[in-house]
């Protein structure tokens, strides 16, 4: 068994369960830690310098969201992903976000673009060193934060538990290519359209930008 050379280290702001479940959780989404790939407690444990408890504790949870099974007395299979339910999130997605940004453009507080801008900055920063991890926490970030100006908490919780079952195996592969880089700038891009009111532009970027997830993630070309 062969340990994913890019599992990040841990970050300080959260408990040591979920600063261990947030990494495995990347690793895993992002292709690091890749289908069918068998891993156990002790092992990961070590690669983090921790007890295996909070590893087995990030494992049932992320099993629980369908990202690995359990292998008795062996560890944790990470499960296989299937086009049909990719596709499937990113249909769901595509009809919830694009309108959000529609109906948030022009109406997001001016005062409110500085803190989107820096979140929109982390991203760029996460992609152009390597770190998926942060480069995934801050995508959520950022996205949970504008999200939430629609003033629907069901709605943005729903968007980001949409965005939290994305799988992308195919993102380990992309680092330091000219596609992250430029999904990554979509979120200045997409600030931008919001911040002149430009909300049909603005809900055709984020169609574009949800469809990465079954173009250049999934190992695609795309036309745009």
């Amino acid at each position: 068994m062969t340990l994913p050379s890019l599992v990040t280290p841990l970050q300080p702001v959260m408990n040591l369960r979920e600063r261990v479940e947030v990494a495995l959780e990347a690793a895993i989404r992002s292709g690091e830690m890749p289908p069918g790939e068998l891993f156990s407690a002790p092992a990961l444990a070590a690669r983090f310098n921790v007890s295996a408890t909070p590893v087995r504790e990030a494992m049932l949870n992320l099993e629980k969201l369908g990202f690995v099974e359990a292998v008795r007395n062996k560890g944790f299979r990470v499960t296989m992903v299937r086009d049909e339910d990719v596709e499937n999130i990113v249909a769901v997605r595509r009809l919830l976000e694009p309108p959000v940004m529609r109906d948030l453009a022009g109406s997001i507080p001016a005062d409110a673009y500085a803190d989107l801008r820096a979140r929109a900055q982390a991203i760029v920063e996460g992609a152009a060193s390597g770190d998926l991890a942060s480069y995934l926490e801050a995508d959520r970030a950022f996205h949970e934060a504008v999200n939430s100006f629609s003033g629907n908490p069901r709605l943005t919780s729903l968007i980001t538990h949409l965005r939290r079952e994305t799988r992308m195996p195919g993102l380990a592969g992309m680092l330091a290519t000219e596609e992250l880089s430029k999904s990554a700038a979509e979120h200045h891009e997409l600030l931008d359209l919001l911040e002149a009111g430009e909300g049909e532009d603005a809900e055709r970027l984020m169609h574009r930008h949800i469809g990465h997830v079954i173009g250049w993630w999934a190992g695609r070309s795309e036309n745009a």
